[in-house]
C-alpha cells in the first residue's frame, strides 16, 4: 500500500536532516487526514499519533510494531451502509513522477487518487466506496491482455452494483500520456495537473453522461479556469468507444495530470475536481 511505503520511507528519511522532501504538500495532506481509515491498518496509527503528538519525529522514533494488531478498530454496526460514489481505476499501474521516496520502492500510482478523493467525499458526508480487486489479478484469470483493461474493470463495476445498489456515480481515474508542458497548469501561483474528460461516443448512455461531463468541466471553467482541457469525445475504428459508460448515465472517465506530474500538482487537481464536482452533484 502506497501510503504504508510513504510511513517507512519517512522513518529513514528522518535520519538526515538535509533532505528535501519535494512531495511535503501530500505528506501534509496524508498526516492531517486520515486517509480511507476503513482500512484498519498501521497506517491509521501513524495519523493518529502525528496529529495527537504534532511531532513525526517522535512517532518516528516509537516501537510501532506492537500497534499492528492493536490498530483493527472495533466496527461499529448502524443502518445499512448506502454509498453513492465508486472510485475505480481501469489502469492502475499508471504512475506519475518519482517522488522522494522512490528509493524505498514507493512509486505513486493513479490509485492514490482514489484514496484522497475518497476522504474528500466523507468527510463532507458523501459515502464512498474505493475499489479494492485487482485489474491485474482478473486479466491473468481470464487469460486476457492489456487492451482488455475495461473488460476486466467491467466485472469490478457489475459486481459493485450487485454489492451496492445505492451507487449512483461512477468515477474511472486514470492519466495522460503527454509531457508535463502539456499537462500542467499554473493558477494563482499554485501548479496543478491538468484534467481530461473521455466521453465515448459509442455506448447508450452518451447524451447523458455528455451532459454530465460537460457539467463539471464548466464548474471547473468558472472556480479554477484553465485547469480542465475538456472533453474528448472517442468513437470509431481501433478506439474503444464506449469505455463502460453504458453502466451508467454518470460514469466518468478522468485523467489527472501526465507521466511527469508530480504528487503535489496531481493532489491540487484531486482537491479542485472534489470541489466542482460535489457542487455539480449538489445542484
Amino acid at each position: 500500500m502506497i501510503l504504508l511505503g510513504f510511513f517507512f520511507s519517512y522513518r529513514l528519511l528522518q535520519f538526515s536532516s538535509r533532505v528535501i522532501i519535494s512531495d511535503k504538500e501530500l505528506i501534509q495532506f496524508i498526516v492531517q487526514n486520515s486517509v480511507s481509515p476503513s482500512k484498519n491498518n498501521i497506517f491509521d496509527y501513524v495519523v493518529e499519533k502525528t496529529v495527537e503528538w504534532g511531532d513525526p519525529i517522535r512517532l518516528m522514533n516509537e516501537d510501532y510494531q506492537k500497534y499492528v494488531k492493536q490498530v483493527v478498530k472495533e466496527e461499529v454496526v448502524t443502518e445499512e451502509t448506502q454509498p453513492l460514489i465508486y472510485l475505480y481505476n481501469s489502469h492502475p499501474t499508471e504512475e506519475y513522477a518519482p517522488s522522494d521516496f522512490v528509493e524505498f520502492s514507493v512509486h505513486p500510482t493513479v490509485i492514490m487518487n482514489n484514496y484522497i478523493l475518497e476522504d474528500i467525499l466523507e468527510k463532507k458526508g458523501y459515502s464512498t466506496i474505493v475499489e479494492e480487486g485487482s485489474i491485474s489479478e482478473i486479466l491473468k484469470r481470464n487469460h486476457w491482455n492489456y487492451n482488455n483493461s475495461y473488460r476486466a474493470s467491467r466485472i469490478l463495476l457489475e459486481q459493485s452494483i450487485l454489492n451496492y445498489p445505492s451507487l449512483k456515480y461512477f468515477i474511472d481515474i486514470h492519466r495522460d500520456s503527454l509531457k508535463k508542458e502539456k499537462t500542467t497548469v499554473e493558477i494563482e501561483g499554485k501548479k496543478y495537473a491538468k484534467l481530461l474528460f473521455i466521453v465515448g461516443l459509442e455506448n447508450e448512455n452518451y447524451s447523458q453522461n455528455l451532459a454530465f461531463t460537460e457539467s463539471i468541466h464548466q464548474k471547473l471553467e468558472e472556480l479554477y479556469p484553465g485547469l480542465s482541457k475538456g472533453i474528448y469525445q472517442k468513437g470509431g475504428p481501433g478506439v474503444n468507444g464506449v469505455y463502460n459508460q453504458d453502466f451508467s448515465p454518470y460514469t466518468i472517465l478522468l485523467e489527472v495530470g501526465g507521466y511527469e506530474n508530480t504528487t503535489n500538482e496531481v493532489l491540487n487537481s484531486i482537491l479542485a475536481f472534489s470541489h466542482c464536482f460535489m457542487e455539480v452533484i449538489d445542484e
